[in-house]
């Protein structure tokens, strides 16, 4: 009983600490929350937050404190002496920005802001498509080796079936250790096969933010066969509507006008308004006095020339950034589809006419191996074109899905929440 009990134990703590499959959605969110790329950009969101509280800060007063006395060389105050008596000096100097620095400042501060957040949704968007990719290598390795291990568990089928036949005496050593050989030469892709999906896991993890890649990780979920219901033309338009990267360069040209905004005000002198209060004494002698500053720079040689000059070349410059990646939209949009259109037309192709006849030749030809109408050469090359006609058809699979995600990619979908 106690056996038993502590059997059950052992069992029910291997489940709970099983691996739950993962799906695609579940490793996207997953890579949001913890991909260390991802955590490294999000730091410049609250930096650009930093900066405007620095931006809405007002300059600040100075206190100046200064005293006179005649004591330092031994010589006192009297009524015949031609030096003043000792002195008190309190004096406070208040800045005044003008043409509204301050509010230029925050302005700049908050298109900073916005290109940090944007900066972020463009991190999101790659995350969002490698960890896509890189789900689809972890799919279409896991076809491939249960490719493998079929073609594997058929040839030793045909090993045990020869080891019969061998001992009947109705075939040759000879044969049979060519059928061997073969069942080895499988056996090699197996394990090839299985190492390729273990480094496919092991990628797919890192990109998940895992420290640690876990032995028995799993996915789940078919490969991506859904077809496209957008025209090429309208996926060109959400992409310039919505791309992160897009909508930052226009945001840069925004930003750089602000810059614009902020230097001419720079441009501006600023001016300072002081009080002093003065107190004298002597002897049980004193007065005291109080006095009003006005103070302000003549712009005569510096009047931030070299500062407006460059924001004005930055919004040029901007505005060259801007046309240049519509462009390169446009180009995206364009390889993102043809990619599609061909990966859709050669997996139809492969799946019309090539695996049901690749299938067919196969089956046909192990049959009559197995009846002795048939040589292993035969059979072995049947069961190899089939192997490249599944391989081709995994591939073609997985190079349809993948042109499917691209587009979501370059279309802006991915972090557009649609």
């Amino acid at each position: 009983m106690k056996a038993k009990l502590f059997t059950a134990l052992v069992a029910f703590g291997t489940a709970l600490t099983a691996q739950t499959p993962v799906s695609l959605e579940q490793a996207v969110q997953e890579a949001l929350a913890n991909n260390l790329d991802l955590a490294v950009q999000k730091y410049s969101v609250t930096i650009a937050e930093a900066r405007q509280i620095t931006a809405s800060l007002r300059p600040n007063p100075v206190l100046t404190v200064s005293g006179q006395t005649l004591d330092v060389l031994g010589t006192h105050y009297n009524i015949n002496s031609h030096a003043g008596p000792n002195q008190l000096n309190i004096h406070t100097d208040f800045p005044f920005e003008r043409a509204h620095k301050r509010d230029e400042r925050m302005a700049v501060a908050r298109q900073e802001k916005s290109l940090a957040e944007l900066g972020v949704r463009e991190m999101m968007r790659q995350v969002v498509f490698n960890v896509q990719s890189a789900f689809v290598d972890v799919q279409q390795a896991a076809e491939n080796l249960k490719l493998a291990q079929d073609n594997l568990q058929r040839l030793e089928g045909v090993v045990t079936i020869n080891e019969a036949r061998l001992k009947s005496g109705d075939l040759a050593k000879v044969e049979l250790e060519r059928s061997q050989v073969a069942a080895l030469q499988f056996r090699t892709a197996v394990q090839q096969a299985q190492l390729q999906l273990d480094q496919a896991k092991t990628q797919l993890q890192f990109l998940l933010g895992r420290k640690q890649p876990a032995a028995d990780f799993e996915i789940a979920g078919s490969l991506r066969r859904d077809d496209l219901s957008q025209p090429q033309t309208e996926i060109t338009r959400l992409a310039l509507d919505r791309r992160p990267d897009y909508l930052a360069t226009q945001q840069s040209q925004a930003r750089s006008r602000a810059d614009l905004r902020l230097q001419l005000a720079n441009g501006k002198v600023d001016y300072s308004i002081g009080t002093e209060y003065t107190h004298q004494r002597a002897y049980g002698v004193g007065g005291s006095s109080l006095g009003v500053y006005f103070s302000v720079p003549f712009p005569v040689f510096n009047r931030n020339q070299g500062e407006i000059l460059r924001a004005q070349r930055e919004i040029d410059q901007a505005g060259s950034r801007v046309d240049a990646l519509r462009v390169s939209i446009y180009t995206e949009v364009e390889k993102a589809y043809r990619q599609y259109s061909v990966a859709k037309q050669l997996l139809t192709s492969v799946e019309t006419n090539v695996l049901t006849k690749a299938r067919s030749v196969r089956d046909t030809t192990e049959y009559s191996y197995r009846r002795g109408e048939a040589s292993l050469i035969e059979f072995l090359d049947a069961q190899r074109a089939f192997n490249d006609a599944m391989q081709t058809y995994n591939d073609a699979r997985a190079s349809y899905a993948r042109s499917l995600y691209l587009l979501d990619t370059v279309s802006g979908a991915t972090v557009s929440g649609s």
